[in-house]
C-alpha cells in the first residue's frame, strides 16, 4: 500500500478564509475523528488495489490520467516533500495517507471543487486539502518544470517545422494567444489593476502551442486590466524568439527565404515579422482562403485552452486562491501535467515531438545583449511581415489549385 499520512492540528476554516492555525492550546475544541484510516483504505481498494471497485476508464475521468502514470507523479512529488509521507502526532495518532491528500489534490484541480467538499470522501479538513493541493503543485512544478516546460531546441523547432509544411504552412511554429483565470478574492487595493475588459478580476496566461496541444511557452502573473499586446511587452517569448533566430532556424516559401519561424496570430498583435495574422477584409478569393486557413489552424491554441480547462476545471472556474503566488503554482503544475499526459497519451503514428531534455537545449548558447538588440530591430520589421503574408497568401493558393 502507499505511504500513509499524518499531519495535524490545522483549524477547519470556510474555503473562502485564509488558514489560521492555533495549534494545541487550553480551550481549543479537540480535532474531529474523521476515521482517516478506515476511509484511506476504502481509497485505496476503490481506485488502487489490484482488483479495484472503479475501472481504467473510471481512474482517468477522477485522476485525468492513467493509474501507472499518476502514479509515477506520486511517487516523485512524494520524493522531494516529506509532507507526504506518514506521520504520526504527539499522541501516537495516525493520519491521513498519501493517496488521500494527492487524491484531495487531483480532485480540487480536475472538478474545481473546493477544499471543503473533500472532507467526506478523502476524511480532511479543508485547511489540510488546500494545503495538500499547493503542495502537489508545488512538487509537480519542483520535479518536472525543467523538463515539460523547457523552451523548444533545435531538434524541437526543426521538427515542429517539418509537421506544419505538411499542413500547409512552411516555417510555422505554432499559435499563441492568452487566457485570463478569474480572481474570485482579488484583494480590494488591487482590484483596478487586474479588472479586464468584463469587468472581472482575472491573471493572464500567455502561451505557445503546437497541434498536438503541447505548450511550448507559458508565461502567467500579469494583471487583466492588460491586454495581448502588453502582456507581450513584458514577456519572455521575444527573447526565445530570437535565441532561435541567432540559431540559423529558417526556411523557404514561395521562392523566397526567411531566417526565422513564425506564430499564427490574432490581430492585436504587432505586424512584426514572427506573427502571421489573417486579413480581416479579404478583396479576393485567394485572401479569402488565406483568412480562413489562417483562422483554422490558429484554432490550435484556442482548443489548447479549451482543453487545459476543461482537464482541470479549477482554471476554467474563478479562484478562491488568496496569493498571486499560489495561482502559478496552480496554472503552471496544470500545464506540466497537461504536457505530461499529453507524451503519455500520445498516437503511436505521429512523430514524437518531446525528443530532447532541457540538458540538450543549445539554443541557449552564444548569445549576447547585441544579439538581442538587433535581433529586436529585425524582428519588428514590418516590410518582412507584409512579404511574408503575401508569400503565404500564394503559397497556400498554389497548395489549394494543385489539390
Amino acid at each position: 500500500m502507499m505511504n500513509q499520512i499524518v499531519y495535524g492540528n490545522h483549524l477547519d476554516s470556510s474555503d473562502d478564509e485564509p488558514v489560521q492555525r492555533g495549534g494545541s492550546r487550553p480551550g481549543r475544541q479537540p480535532n474531529k475523528d474523521r476515521l482517516a484510516l478506515f476511509h484511506a483504505e476504502l481509497l485505496y481498494n476503490d481506485y488502487f488495489s489490484t482488483s479495484p471497485v472503479f475501472d481504467a476508464a473510471s481512474f482517468r475521468e477522477v485522476y485525468r490520467m492513467r493509474k501507472g502514470f499518476f502514479l509515477r507523479l506520486h511517487d516523485a512529488v512524494c520524493s522531494v516533500d516529506d509532507y507526504f509521507e506518514q506521520k504520526t502526532n504527539c499522541a501516537g495518532a495516525v493520519g491521513l495517507s498519501s493517496l488521500q491528500k494527492t487524491t484531495a489534490a487531483m480532485r480540487m484541480l480536475s472538478f474545481g471543487t473546493p477544499a471543503k467538499a473533500q472532507e467526506e470522501y478523502c476524511r480532511m479538513a479543508p485547511s489540510t486539502a488546500r494545503e495538500s493541493m499547493l503542495r502537489w503543485c508545488r512538487g509537480v512544478r519542483m520535479c518536472f518544470e525543467q523538463e515539460y516546460l523547457r523552451q523548444p531546441t533545435h531538434n524541437d523547432i526543426m521538427t515542429q517545422m517539418t509537421v506544419n509544411q505538411d499542413r500547409g504552412w512552411p516555417g510555422m511554429f505554432g499559435s499563441i494567444d492568452c487566457m485570463h483565470w478569474k480572481w474570485k478574492l482579488c484583494p480590494v487595493a488591487l482590484q483596478w489593476s487586474y479588472q479586464d475588459k468584463n469587468k472581472n478580476r482575472s491573471i493572464i496566461l500567455e502561451a505557445v502551442c503546437d497541434y498536438r496541444l503541447w505548450i511550448w511557452h507559458a508565461f502567467f502573473g500579469i494583471p487583466g486590466g492588460n491586454n495581448d499586446l502588453n502582456v507581450l511587452d513584458r514577456s519572455p517569448l521575444v527573447r526565445n524568439l530570437l535565441i532561435g533566430h541567432a540559431n540559423g532556424v529558417g526556411f523557404w516559401v514561395n521562392g523566397n527565404w526567411y531566417d526565422k519561424y513564425y506564430l499564427l496570430a490574432d490581430g492585436i498583435y504587432p505586424k512584426w515579422s514572427c506573427f502571421v495574422q489573417s486579413l480581416q477584409d479579404p478583396e479576393d478569393q485567394k485572401e479569402s482562403n488565406f483568412s480562413a486557413a489562417q483562422e483554422s489552424a490558429r484554432k490550435d491554441v484556442e482548443r489548447c485552452f479549451g482543453v487545459l480547462q476543461s482537464r482541470w476545471s479549477m482554471i476554467a472556474n474563478p479562484c478562491r486562491l488568496w496569493s498571486t503566488a499560489d495561482m502559478s503554482d496552480v496554472m503552471y503544475a496544470c500545464i506540466i501535467m497537461h504536457n505530461m499526459i499529453i507524451e503519455d497519451e500520445a498516437d503511436e503514428d505521429l512523430p514524437d515531438l518531446h525528443v530532447a531534455s532541457s540538458s540538450d537545449n543549445t539554443l541557449r548558447r552564444g548569445f549576447t545583449f547585441n544579439d538581442l538588440q538587433v535581433g529586436t530591430s529585425n524582428l519588428q520589421d514590418s516590410e518582412t511581415y507584409y512579404s511574408l503574408r503575401d508569400d503565404l497568401v500564394q503559397h497556400l493558393w498554389n497548395e489549394k489549385g494543385s489539390q
